[in-house]
């Protein structure tokens, strides 16, 4: 008799099915429950969710019907000898199709593959944590498969499909309304999370990705009543050691706007201190270059203190810091901690083999010292082309291209050698080499390969420089890392944001992922806009993330606001600009920073009055002085609004206009108007001169203030005359005229010298 030979793995399946038990209605009972005190869910023995309730409620956050497995497993192709045969050899998601549980652990097998995984599930009353344990490959490939099983590159160890709500938090990866939140969180930086759009609800993910790492990694699961989710990812934070973005999004100065500077220095930290305060400001962000001198973008990664501004080093930086906090204004510190620049010593005179290629291929000729064709034996289409990123690094130099060709002999042609002073080598036929990843933003830095240890040195770097007295941080420049850019981005923040010391107030960033949430507690800053563009570009870009982030449960930074002197080209920065983005920005509980020029402080005539409009924005911020309803009224970007001292020098804040074709047209002067108490006002002023204006009507009616409540006395002039200094801010106040007569008296006025 034949003997029939059954594999391991078919016979535990045998076994396992001949356990279960049907019940009259031919539904499986043995499902598994993982559950807490805010919620449970229950997967079938098929590894498909089927329920996910709030306990508090009842309400079920599934989508059911869609009997989605909830864990698969990626591999490249098939490797199983018998499955390579009978289906396409591509990439594959093979979905689970059976799942029971051992204490704290999940046995999951998948449709055709025939390993297993090993989910470890964490079952606490805030959350229930998922994570990669291991894998089941004994006896599953035969003996002559050499292979180093599980043949995966990425394991999806939890998928849900989770109804839609009123708000979804694409960041934080949170679906949420007034009821209940349903959240799929990272336990760790490795963890890659993600979601899907469907018709009616999202496929909440987390993945473990091979080439970063397998087993350990991890992610929450959090169902709630949504005003308890802060304190369940408080907890989380705590418990796998996190930073504190919940703790973070809750300090004093999560809303407080900054001044921002790149040349502060103990020369003329008295003179930033005195526009500081002009302003109202809490923070000041300083920028590199303050401490560590001329070189820009060149140098970064060098991260060396000055010695002719900072004679004694870190010792005067923090000297600094602290007449800074003497007067009350806490400081930051702006790095762009992934990018390493053309001029420093880690690209020159030989650079660093850490630094990320994009591309890489063999020489397929001897290169000579003198040559300036590159052949290689890889084809190089769709490489760089971009101007000045067109970099081959190779050995000890780096060589520029003209271009390159497709066909073979595939070469780089119109190479010049040993640019950015590297040293000039010659190498032998099959000798690496790559294209460098230089910044697209100047082309003045380039890319850390974050699978090396470069990372980590520069942190240690930034971190030294920092415990000098800084207290939160700017990460520019974050998008610059290698893919996968999902897990990159926030691990090159982590490992920079792990080793300061104390944890910051908060943080910024110019890029953000997933795990970036846990530091990023201010979300981003917009850079500068031109003034002529400035409202325009608010209502199109921080005007539309702001909502977005708050259903993140965090603020953006409404500006990095540039600070230009009117000119023959510009009308320069005007209150009306400022107080513009600074209000519309209070609508969403948001800050704004100004980039200072100390030059063009002194320069503008102005600079009192538009940094009086920074310090009451602020002051409004500190005190909570806004209503809910007055922030709903803020929100609308159409209308502007002006925020006035009346006559007790209290705050009052009213919707105003402005008035076109002042003075003929002319530019020189902005006026708005506005209605208090039945009675109409204008607010106005030149942008930069010392004039007057004339306006046709009788100065009997007319009075004029400072401020409400500090009246200006009237310059002489004759009937049906009034003429009024035009220079720093006033306003203006008619009896007896309607609105449309007094934008025509403003129209009609005339300016004087």
């Amino acid at each position: 008799m034949k003997k029939i030979i059954i594999p391991l793995f078919v016979l535990i399946n045998i076994i396992l099915m001949s356990c279960v038990q049907k019940n009259e209605s031919g539904n499986l009972e043995n499902d598994v429950v993982i559950e807490n005190e805010q919620f449970k869910l229950v997967i079938g023995n098929n590894a498909a969710a089927k329920s996910l309730k709030l306990k508090s409620t009842g309400e079920e956050c599934l989508m059911q019907g869609e009997n989605m497995a909830i864990i698969s497993v990626t591999q490249e192709r098939p490797y199983h000898n018998e499955i390579k045969l009978g289906h396409p050899n591509k990439k594959t998601t093979y979905q689970a199709d059976t799942i029971y549980r051992e204490g704290d652990k999940l046995i999951v097998g998948f449709e055709l593959i025939p390993y297993k995984a090993v989910i470890q599930v964490k079952e606490t009353p805030d959350y229930i944590g998922f994570s990669l344990y291991d894998f089941i490959t004994d006896g599953v490939y035969p003996s002559y498969l050499k292979i180093t099983p599980p043949p995966a590159t990425e394991v999806c160890i939890l998928q849900l499909p989770i109804r839609n709500r009123e708000n979804f938090g694409e960041w934080l990866n949170v679906s949420w309304d007034n009821k209940a939140a349903i959240n799929v969180l990272a336990t760790d930086e490795y963890a890659y999370i993600d979601f899907e759009k469907r018709n009616g609800y999202k496929i909440l993910k987390a993945s473990a990705i091979k080439d970063i790492k397998f087993k350990g990694t991890g992610a929450a699961l959090i169902v709630s009543e949504s005003d308890k989710l802060l304190d369940n990812i408080a907890q989380i934070e705590n418990d796998f050691n996190l930073p504190k973005g919940v703790e973070s999004r809750r300090n004093d100065f999560i809303n407080a706007s900054y001044y921002w500077t790149a040349n502060i220095n103990p020369t003329n930290v008295d003179q930033h201190i005195k526009y500081a305060k002009m302003g109202g400001f809490r923070l000041m962000n300083i920028y590199y270059p303050s401490f560590e001198g001329g070189g820009g973008y060149g140098i970064i990664g060098s991260y060396e203190i000055d010695k002719t501004l900072y004679p004694n080093g870190k010792e005067d930086l923090q000297k600094m810091l602290d007449k800074i906090k003497a007067e009350g204004i806490i400081p930051g510190v702006h790095f762009l901690h992934s990018h390493i620049g053309r001029k420093s010593q880690y690209v020159t005179p030989v650079p660093d083999y850490r630094l990320n290629l994009v591309k890489t291929f063999n020489l397929s000729e001897n290169l000579g010292r003198d040559d300036t064709t590159v052949y290689v034996e890889q084809n190089p289409e769709g490489s760089v082309m971009a101007e000045g990123c067109r970099v081959l690094k190779v050995g000890t130099e780096l060589i520029s291209y003209e271009n390159f060709t497709t066909v073979p002999p595939y070469k780089f042609t119109g190479c010049k050698r040993a640019i950015d002073n590297t040293t000039v080598n010659s190498l032998p036929k099959g000798y690496s080499i790559g294209i460098l990843d230089v910044s697209e933003f100047g082309a003045t830095s380039v890319y850390i390969n974050q699978k090396t240890s470069l990372q980590d040195e520069i942190a240690e770097k930034i971190a030294a420089i920092y415990d000098a007295g800084f207290q939160f941080f700017y990460f520019d420049g974050s998008e610059g890392v290698d893919p996968p850019f999902g897990i990159n981005v926030a691990l090159a923040q982590y490992r920079v944001f792990k080793r300061l010391k104390p944890q910051p107030l908060f943080a910024e960033g110019a890029a953000k992922t997933h795990f970036s949430w846990h530091m990023l507690s201010g979300g981003n800053a917009f850079d500068v806009f031109r003034p002529e563009v400035l409202k325009e570009e608010t209502k199109k870009w921080p005007a539309e993330e702001a909502p977005r982030m708050r259903q993140d449960f965090t603020r953006i930074n409404f500006g990095w606001l540039g600070y230009w002197v009117p000119s023959e080209t510009t009308v320069g920065t005007q209150p009306d600009m400022l107080e513009y983005v600074t209000s519309v920005a209070a609508a969403w509980d948001c800050p704004i920073s100004i980039h200072s020029n100390l030059e063009a402080f002194e320069a503008h005539p102005r600079t009192p009055d538009n940094l009086e409009v920074v310090r009451r924005w602020e002051e409004v911020r500190a005190k909570h002085w806004l209503t809910e309803e007055q922030k709903n009224e803020l929100k609308n970007t159409e209308q502007e609004h002006h925020l006035l001292l009346n006559e007790q020098n209290q705050f009052e804040l009213v919707p105003y206009e402005q008035i076109s074709g002042v003075a003929g047209g002319s530019k020189e002067i902005r006026a708005f108007i506005f209605q208090r108490k039945g009675e109409y006002y204008v607010v106005y002023w030149h942008i930069s001169g010392n004039k007057k204006l004339e306006l046709p009507i009788d100065n009997n009616n007319v009075k004029l203030y400072e401020n409400l409540g500090q009246e200006i006395n009237l310059i002489p002039s004759q009937e049906n005359q009034t003429i009024i200094p035009a220079d720093s801010r006033r306003y203006l106040k008619v009896n007896g005229v309607t609105k449309e007569q007094l934008i025509d008296c403003f129209v009609k006025a005339k300016i004087l010298n």
